[in-house]
């Protein structure tokens, strides 16, 4: 499977031929394809402590502290909300759809510690992230399909807005959670993702989140993407396991 992998990621490299450039927005160099737009091809990863605790928290057992990466470092909950979060960190030993090896859903999958790769063409950006086999297609210019629909992952449909890329995600199920501390969304999430380059090995990742059913108003997730390079850098496999019993744990290959 990584073979496949790695040789569609070099066909596609051929075919897009970056070179450099100066950056429309940012003001910095960034790679680009011959279609001008700036080329996020690479190996990637978020470095911080979000997928544990979107917002600021203290260490604990098995969790690091972090500074939060949210804007106000309060999501805003409505009352009843809150105490289904409540309940659900009170009961992450069990409750973590992570920890039943779901699929993690976005944006979480954005920030577990694990890379992702990025292979993009114009009209489809595919990212395939180390974690369980998950892949996520970003269709570009595309309108979603009607609903009601409940996926996973969402469904993802991508833009230009000068050098950033703008996804919009909808048709979300109510099945994953943002973090290991218990915030959760429902079905009527929407997302709005804007990837920026700043300079070749960084990416501004931010998040834009509504679901009137949960938050009392839209809220943000901001975070740097770092382009790993190691030299013959790749995606390696992480097999999850279920955990079923006291001392029975059980792979689970998600497709």
């Amino acid at each position: 499977m990584l073979v496949g992998l790695g040789v569609a990621a070099a066909l596609i490299g051929f075919l897009t031929k970056p070179n450099e450039a100066a950056g429309q927005s940012s003001g910095t160099t960034v790679a680009r394809t011959p279609d001008g737009h700036p080329d996020l091809s690479g190996i990637w990863q978020a470095v911080n402590t979000a997928a544990w605790d979107l917002e600021p928290h203290v260490a604990q057992p098995d969790v690091p502290a972090g500074i939060g990466a949210i804007d106000g470092n309060r999501i805003p909950y409505a009352a009843a909300a809150l105490a289904k979060k409540k309940e659900n960190y009170k009961n992450r030993a069990t409750l973590d759809p992570d920890g039943r090896c779901f699929l993690p859903g976005v944006p979480r999958v954005m920030y577990m510690p694990f890379p992702f790769q990025i292979v993009q063409t114009p009209t489809l950006v595919t990212m395939l992230f180390e974690y369980a086999h998950t892949v996520r297609n970003i269709f570009m210019n595309t309108p979603h399909p009607r609903g009601p629909i409940e996926w996973w992952m969402g469904d993802s449909r991508g833009r230009w807005e000068g050098d950033t890329l703008v996804v919009d995600v909808v048709h979300f199920n109510a099945d994953t959670w943002f973090d290991k501390a218990g915030n959760f969304h429902t079905e009527e999430m929407h997302l709005v993702e804007r990837f920026t380059p700043i300079g070749t090995d960084h990416i501004d990742y931010e998040v834009t989140v509504e679901d009137s059913k949960v938050f009392t108003k839209p809220w943000k997730i901001s975070m740097i993407l770092y382009r790993h390079k190691e030299r013959n850098l790749r995606l390696l496999e992480y097999e999850c396991y279920s955990f079923e019993g006291p001392e029975i744990y059980k792979p689970i290959h998600t497709p």
